[in-house]
């Protein structure tokens, strides 16, 4: 759990290095086809679904892995990396929120609560996080609605996808979507290049590699690992380690300056989600990683 938090923890500060000289599109590209043959290559073997599953396995891709890390990447780019750590650290609330959507489980007073502390919180950490020591490390109001973008795309993929992993298996439902997502953004990508400065560095190589084989991948992978060999709601824990390590590294990287406000907001959104994700009633081991 300690490792999963940290790998997790670094992604936003990472991916805020690799876009240094790399646009948001491409660098989201580049990070998948670094996952995807590794994807396909873990899922060797097992990569066949039926025909009728596809629609649903290519439109989760472009829901989860397109539109979620794209706006992700413009949501980085447009934050400090200590506000983005913390505004990513939403999805398990809009988890919540598409469990009792989908999987028709109920919302109690205190997770109601819990929601919309966590909103609080996110507005004051967009107002509270000051400037870093470069236009890179400030915050903006666009920057914010990118991530929170992110943070929906991704808990909406992680809800519609239970029916189809269950069904087809985790590795081949992750490596289709995978395939599917970096299909789609290719393009766009293509595009970006042509129009926009890029470089690629030796920090940028390092960003990707991370983003693609240790966040998106081996991430995935200790997540499964983690809900096999202990209860559920133990492994949902590594959520709240994971922004103290994301934003120590800001802090280290690019000098994020913590104000006053974006320390209220943090503790906001951090007992916000306490609350959202919290049930003492028993609930069926199936359903508990989605809440």
């Amino acid at each position: 759990m300690l490792l999963l938090a940290i790998m997790w923890g670094l992604s936003i500060p990472i991916t805020k290095l690799g876009l240094e000289t790399i646009p948001p599109l491409t660098l989201t590209a580049l990070r998948f086809l670094v996952a995807v043959p590794l994807f396909l290559v873990l899922a060797a073997g097992r990569l066949r679904v039926p025909w009728q599953a596809v629609p649903s396995i290519v439109a989760l891709g472009v829901m989860g892995i397109t539109l979620g890390n794209v706006a992700q990447s413009f949501g980085v780019q447009g934050t400090s990396a200590s506000a983005g750590t913390i505004i990513s650290a939403t999805i398990p609330i809009f988890i919540v929120i598409f469990a009792a959507i989908r999987l028709k489980q109920s919302v109690t007073g205190r997770q109601w609560i819990g929601l919309f502390a966590a909103f609080v919180g996110i507005a004051l950490v967009a107002v509270g996080s000051g400037s870093g020591v470069d236009d890179m490390s400030k915050t903006t109001v666009a920057g914010v609605a990118w991530m929170l973008v992110s943070a929906v795309a991704i808990a909406f993929y992680y809800i519609w996808s239970a029916e189809l992993t269950e069904k087809y298996g985790t590795l081949p439902v992750a490596a289709w979507n995978a395939l599917a997502g970096l299909v789609a953004i290719l393009p766009l990508a293509g595009w970006e290049m042509g129009h926009e400065p890029m470089q690629i560095t030796a920090q940028a190589v390092w960003a990707i590699i991370y983003l693609g084989s240790m966040v998106t991948v081996a991430g995935l992978l200790l997540w499964l690992y983690l809900l096999r060999a202990v209860p559920a709601r133990v492994a949902a824990s590594v959520q709240y380690l994971q922004p103290v390590f994301g934003i120590a590294a800001a802090s280290v990287l690019f000098g994020d300056q913590l104000g006053l406000m974006f320390a209220v907001g943090v503790v906001l959104i951090l007992g916000g989600l306490a609350l959202a994700v919290a049930n003492k009633r028993p609930a069926p081991e199936q359903a508990v990683p989605h809440e």
